[in-house]
């Protein structure tokens, strides 16, 4: 007869040889379950953008620009220039958290030019009076540097380059003490324009985004000749040093990227 113990070592040996047969069988392929990699936060997307803001001009000059054929003491006593109303859009790129660029339109309305001089004249005194406006579309191509999020608040910096066309637009002079007078010739002059922005942006949802922000924005000049009723050699004025601080409320819509890759558990460490 067996004993208890003759037994269980019968059976613990059945075990191990169990085991060791099993070991010696072809094991099933490891099951891959796909796991879709996270969208990264805020980065690698387009966007679109919408702006409208103010314009306070700054230090612009209104210079007079005699014709060679004439002959005067004239000089500029005053100039003014009002701030002007903007409308932007654009199209950018986010390239990662902190690095974005786009290019921008805008429409900057008509901010009235108003200037006063005066001359001598066979022992008396006397003046002109200037009235017109300057309006202008700028473009500039503008990089961007997000300094971090906090509770979906994001400072930024920036800088932009381009182009802005300036018009200006009735210009007249009203003699002073005379009966003169002339209108101007509506010409438009290409300069090119840079800025320096700073703001804060608030992500509303991952896909929209408000910001105000400030820019110092400078965009060149526009010259414009009188022609005098009743003819004379035209003189020329310019509207010189055109800069302004501009306030602005901007919207963006984000275009998010394509659907995170799906990565094999057995590759990710």
């Amino acid at each position: 007869m067996f004993s208890v113990k003759s037994l269980f070592g019968a059976a613990v040996a059945a075990i191990i040889s169990t085991a060791a047969f099993a070991a010696d069988l072809p094991q099933p392929a490891p099951v891959y379950q796909p796991v879709v990699a996270p969208e990264p936060c805020c980065g690698g997307a387009w966007y679109l953008r919408g702006e409208v803001g103010v314009g306070i001009m700054n230090r612009t000059k209104f210079i007079f620009e005699q014709n060679p054929l004439n002959s005067s003491n004239f000089t500029i006593q005053h100039n003014s220039i009002a701030d002007t109303t903007i409308f932007g859009a654009g199209v950018g790129y986010e390239f990662n958290n902190w690095f974005r660029a786009d290019v921008t339109a805008e429409y900057r309305t008509k901010a009235a030019v108003n200037a006063y001089g005066l001359y001598n004249l066979n022992g008396g005194t006397f003046g002109d009076v200037y009235t017109g406006s300057v309006r202008s579309l700028v473009v500039l191509a503008n990089g961007y540097i997000d300094l971090g999020t906090w509770n979906c608040l994001t400072p930024f910096i920036g800088a932009g380059v381009g182009f802005a066309s300036n018009q200006l637009d009735d210009l007249v002079d009203t003699g002073l003490g005379t009966s003169g007078s002339g209108f101007g010739t509506n010409p438009t002059h290409t300069n090119v324009a840079w800025a320096l922005h700073a703001g804060l942006s608030y992500a509303v949802t991952q896909n929209f985004t408000v910001e105000l922000a400030y820019r110092y924005l400078n965009y060149g000049s526009v010259t414009a000749s009188i022609n005098c009723i009743g003819g004379c050699n035209p003189d020329s004025y310019k509207v010189d040093h055109l800069n302004s601080n501009d306030l602005m409320f901007g919207m963006r819509w984000r275009f998010p990227p394509a659907a995170g890759v799906a990565v094999p558990l057995s590759t990710r460490g």
